[in-house]
């Protein structure tokens, strides 16, 4: 069993958590903790922020967080083995950064199955993640 494991979802994309929470959940085992995770993408310019009402971000993170806590209350029966976390910025590299924050030593995510378009379209932050992480991944399909 894992002593801490994070947990990336997308709540938009069940897909992104159907299968890979009850596989976290079991990685846990009766001790581990679950580091649930939400990213609020970056837009990467600068231009289009402008184009952006004034505080957008943070209200999106806000939003994120309490969509986050309520999935959780939902989920996780014993509310002591889950922390709701919010990240901001590409996700791949939010991932690995959550990851060496928090000291999991597995990280726990979906990826659809792969043919040639969702290979390049989907599962890229998978991939890196996959590529560049220092602790074990669980891809579930």
């Amino acid at each position: 069993m894992h002593d801490v494991v994070l947990l990336p979802i997308d709540l938009q994309h069940p897909e992104s958590w159907e299968k890979a929470l009850p596989a976290a959940m079991r990685l846990a085992g009766d001790q581990g903790v679950i580091h649930l995770l939400g990213i609020v993408h970056d837009f990467g310019s600068s231009m289009v922020a402008t184009f952006l009402p004034k505080g957008y971000e943070q209200k999106a993170l806000q939003k994120m967080k309490g969509a986050l806590d309520d999935f959780a209350s939902q989920h996780f029966p014993d509310q002591s083995r889950v922390q709701v976390h919010v990240g901001h910025g590409h996700v791949a590299e939010t991932i690995l950064k959550a990851a060496a924050r928090h000291k999991a030593d597995l990280i726990v995510m979906a990826s659809d199955k792969p043919d040639e378009l969702r290979s390049i379209l989907v599962s890229r932050d998978a991939n890196a993640v996959v590529r560049h992480s220092p602790v074990s991944v669980m891809v579930v399909r």
